[in-house]
């Protein structure tokens, strides 16, 4: 319950009309906003909050506002204050300090939002945990999901996306972690960023703020960039496989319905532990999860029945399976070193079949779209993939490249398609029974496209 009084407090607001004592939430979307809850008409680049004013206050109770109304609704609280997203964050922030609990940041270039739904699905065995849902990971998202933070949750898991430097600083200083889990450091927005040592930079924003880092020690790039930090005074614990950590995975066997391994979290502590989603990544975001429940208290025991119960996200490494064909629906959004994975992960996969990489533009990358895309086509082309569909303008360089033959590699029979609509229409006629199929590219692309292409006819 959210307190008028707290709601001023917390924003500096002026109370400009309405009596109403409490709310049961805060939302700034009109069209689902419920009875009870304030709405927050908060400003973006494409809309303004306060042109769909009326409709909230026909459905919610009040509404917090940094233009003042020509009338006042009559029963309806209304808040003005100088910025409506500033306020939302400062309630957030407000929200969440009156509580003395672990509040968990996660953050990186590739497997943020795995690793927090196993990070959850851990600690909510053991805790009332609170985590922000789907990809609420931004500057509005987060402090949305902060908002819902009852008196008796006991753990927070928060996802932190970024676009820019001090985006990750930002949301540290609303969510105020004690954990921050870094799963591993790629290209992603490095066209924004300009440099791979800019992206590990912001990454690394979210070590001001926690006192605990868990960190992928098989990541040089990542490890380099945290010894050359000199003023973090916390505990750092490490995950890897390949490398010596505070937590391992070893005896690594891998498989297209998962992984099993030794999970191992101290000298005398191990347990063997059976993942239910494929890809060698997903093991290193399980161990991501592992190190940080582990430094919260949670028994050995308890995170591997919790892995072993995790099944997956759509539209991220998502295996289908139809009449002989299996899919590998990772859609939801791509970056080159994420690309570069699941690549790798197809060839694996698909060992002793044909193997097709259905493969859509990534997007923000500016000036090194070209290079990147080029050497994804460079990839294709030495993992052995078959097929190569390339969708998209920038994923046509990647096929121009993947023809060149190098040092005795067979080049991908190749397609290119301009957009996912034309690919979809064609890809039937490519695909055989016994493929092993990866469908991947940034979210612009609806990639999707292709996967209802493949699943409506198979």
């Amino acid at each position: 319950m959210l307190t008028v009084e707290d709601i001023i407090k917390a924003t500096g607001g002026e109370l400009l009309s309405g009596n109403a004592k409490t709310f049961d939430g805060v939302s700034i979307d009109s069209r689902k906003i419920s009875e009870g809850e304030l709405f927050f008409a908060i400003r973006g680049e494409r809309f303004d909050g306060h042109d769909f004013l009326e409709n909230a206050l026909c459905k919610g109770s009040g509404a917090v506002v940094d233009m003042r109304p020509a009338s006042l609704p009559g029963g309806k609280v209304i808040i003005y204050v100088n910025d409506t997203l500033r306020s939302l964050q400062d309630l957030a922030h407000f929200l969440r300090m009156k509580r003395d609990i672990p509040v968990v940041a996660v953050t990186g270039s590739n497997g943020k939002t795995t690793t927090k739904e196993m990070t959850y699905g851990i600690l909510s065995g053991k805790f009332r945990t609170l985590k922000n849902e789907g990809n609420l990971n931004n500057h509005i998202g987060l402090p949305l999901s902060l908002t819902r933070l009852d008196h008796s949750d006991e753990v927070v898991v928060l996802e932190m996306g970024m676009n820019a430097a001090g985006e990750i600083r930002r949301l540290c200083e609303i969510a105020g972690p004690t954990h921050g889990v870094i799963t591993n450091v790629g290209s992603a927005h490095v066209g924004r960023l300009g440099s791979y040592e800019a992206v590990r930079s912001a990454k690394l924003e979210v070590l001001e703020r926690v006192s605990t880092a868990v960190v992928n020690n098989d990541d040089g790039f990542l490890m380099k960039g945290i010894e050359e930090l000199k003023n973090f005074r916390g505990e750092i614990i490490t995950f890897g496989i390949t490398n010596a950590s505070n937590v391992m995975a070893k005896n690594l066997k891998v498989s297209q319905m998962g992984s099993a391994f030794l999970l191992e979290t101290g000298e005398a502590e191990s347990v063997w532990v059976s993942l239910n989603v494929p890809g060698l990544f997903n093991v290193y975001n399980a161990l991501a999860a592992s190190a940080v429940c582990v430094s919260l208290g949670v028994e050995i025991e308890e995170i591997k029945t919790a892995l072993e119960k995790y099944k997956g996200i759509p539209m991220r490494f998502e295996i289908l399976r139809k009449r002989g064909i299996t899919v590998i629906n990772d859609s939801y959004n791509a970056n080159p070193s994420s690309m570069e994975k699941s690549v790798h992960e197809l060839t694996r996969l698909g060992a002793g079949v044909r193997t097709v990489a259905v493969l859509g533009d990534m997007r923000e990358l500016d000036e090194f779209s070209e290079h990147e895309h080029r050497t994804i086509g460079n990839i294709v082309r030495e993992t052995g993939v078959d097929v190569f569909v390339a969708v998209g303008e920038m994923m046509g360089l990647a096929a121009e490249e993947s023809r060149r033959v190098k040092r005795g590699k067979a080049a991908p029979v190749v397609y290119t398609f301009p957009d996912a609509d034309s690919a979809k229409e064609n890809i039937m006629d490519i695909l055989k029974q016994g493929d092993t199929v990866l469908v991947k590219g940034s979210r612009s692309m609806y990639m999707e496209k292709i996967i209802e292409g493949i699943t409506d006819v198979i």
